[in-house]
C-alpha cells in the first residue's frame, strides 16, 4: 500500500477555503437580514436637523426660519467683495548669491520670503537693492519672477528717448513769464 498524496500543506490550504467559504455565507446571511427591502419609505427616510445632523424624526415646523437666497453664499465670493490682488510687489533682496544663480527677496509689504532664480531676472541685482517683481507658483512654492530694480519716480525724471540730458539750471529763481506776474509785485 502506499501513501497518501495528501501533503500538509495541501491539508491547510483546503481548510483556508473552507473557513473562507463560511465566513462569506455568514456575511451573506448578514446582509440579508439587515437588509432595507422590507422596510417602508417612512422608515428609510433621514432628516437634517437645524444644527445640520441627521435624525431619523422629521424637523419641527414651528422652528422653521425662512433665508433670503440673496443671502447665501457658497464658497466664492462675489467679485466686488474680493480684495484687489496686487500684481507687481515691492521688495529688498535679502540675499542672493551670483555665483550659484538664486536668492531670496523679502517683500515690503507683507514681509513674506520668496525665492529668485537668476533665470527670473531682467537686469543683474545685488543684496539690499530695492526690486519690483510679481509672485508666480514653482514646484516647491512661490517664486519671484520679472524681477528688476525699482526705480524712485521722484528722484528720476522723465525724458524724451534718444533726447540730449537736461542741464541743471543756473540760477536758483524762476524766470517770471509775461503772462503771469509776481506776487511780490503788487
Amino acid at each position: 500500500m502506499g501513501r497518501s498524496q495528501e501533503t500538509f500543506s495541501k491539508k491547510e490550504n483546503e481548510k483556508k477555503r473552507v473557513a473562507k467559504r463560511k465566513l462569506k455565507e455568514e456575511k451573506k446571511e448578514e446582509r440579508k437580514a439587515n437588509s432595507n427591502s422590507g422596510k417602508s419609505l417612512d422608515e428609510m427616510m433621514a432628516y437634517v436637523d437645524e444644527n445640520g445632523n441627521l435624525a431619523n424624526t422629521p424637523p419641527d415646523p414651528k422652528k422653521k426660519k425662512e433665508i433670503n437666497l440673496e443671502d447665501i453664499q457658497v464658497s466664492t465670493l462675489k467679485e466686488e467683495d474680493r480684495e484687489p490682488v496686487e500684481v507687481v510687489r515691492t521688495g529688498i533682496v535679502a540675499f542672493f548669491n551670483d555665483a550659484k544663480g538664486y536668492g531670496f527677496i523679502k517683500d515690503l509689504k507683507t514681509q513674506e520670503s520668496f525665492f529668485v532664480h537668476i533665470n527670473s531676472l531682467t537686469e543683474p541685482i545685488k543684496e539690499n537693492n530695492k526690486v519690483t517683481f510679481e509672485i508666480e507658483m514653482g514646484a516647491k512654492g512661490p517664486n519671484a519672477v520679472r524681477v528688476k530694480k525699482a526705480i524712485d519716480p521722484i528722484a528720476v525724471k522723465v525724458e524724451k528717448p534718444g533726447a540730449k540730458p537736461a542741464k541743471a539750471p543756473a540760477a536758483a529763481e524762476p524766470a517770471a513769464t509775461p503772462d503771469t506776474e509776481s506776487p511780490a509785485a503788487e
